[in-house]
């Protein structure tokens, strides 16, 4: 466990993105920060922009098996990832694709106003099954919740009704939680894949305890 700030921010979350076979974060992230986040999360680091920005989290989402990422991705940024991973744009006005989908390796939950179009592209990138939901009732799936293949994390208004279906939509336990001193926006705050995570750097002692409960880390 670490915490850190990227680009000046505890919402790391928005600027980096990790999964158990890469790591994407921005271009002149600190040597440090770089190494810091390689050594805990177990994955090589790329240095990388999406759609000409540096919020890599907030507009990708992805798994072990590959990227979903802005429909604004330039061609370039594009080649650029290829050489990573799997990768397509998400076909929807919907551009900030990490805040709208949840993904682990196996399942994922989306805004439930994405298209069946970009639900199929998001089935076979990322090979995994798709389904429309919320979390406290909010369609920012992405940024509410943490998942990895080991459990879940999730704002702490979600209701029961919705704790119950991610429990059986990702087969994992489901907890509340916060991070950065009270935030709810739990994905943009941390940064998590099966081996450890990180979380902003305003994080509390009380809230790691709550995190490493629900990722089992």
């Amino acid at each position: 466990m670490k915490l850190l700030k990227l680009k000046g921010s505890p919402f790391i979350g928005n600027f980096a993105l990790s999964t158990n076979k890469y790591l994407l974060l921005p271009p002149s992230t600190p040597g440090k920060v770089v190494a810091a986040f390689e050594e805990e999360l177990g994955v090589k680091a790329h240095q990388v922009t999406i759609a000409d920005s540096y919020l890599i989290g907030s507009l990708a989402a992805g798994n072990a098996k590959g990227l979903i990422v802005s429909p604004y991705t330039s061609g370039s940024e594009l080649k650029v990832l290829e050489e990573i991973t799997r990768v397509e744009r998400l076909p929807s006005i919907l551009s900030a694709a990490g805040n709208i989908i949840l993904a682990n390796d196996r399942v994922a939950i989306v805004h439930p106003r994405l298209s069946d179009e970009a639900i199929r592209v998001i089935e076979e990138v990322l090979d995994v099954e798709v389904y429309r939901g919320t979390i406290a009732r909010l369609r920012t799936v992405g940024a509410m919740a943490v998942a990895t293949n080991r459990g879940v994390l999730v704002n702490p208004d979600i209701t029961e009704n919705e704790i119950a279906r991610l429990e059986e939509i990702f087969e994992l336990h489901v907890l509340r939680g916060t991070a950065n001193f009270g935030s709810g926006l739990v994905g943009s705050s941390i940064v998590a894949n099966d081996r450890g995570y990180i979380a902003g750097s305003d994080t509390t002692t009380i809230e790691i305890s709550r995190i490493e409960d629900a990722l089992e880390v």
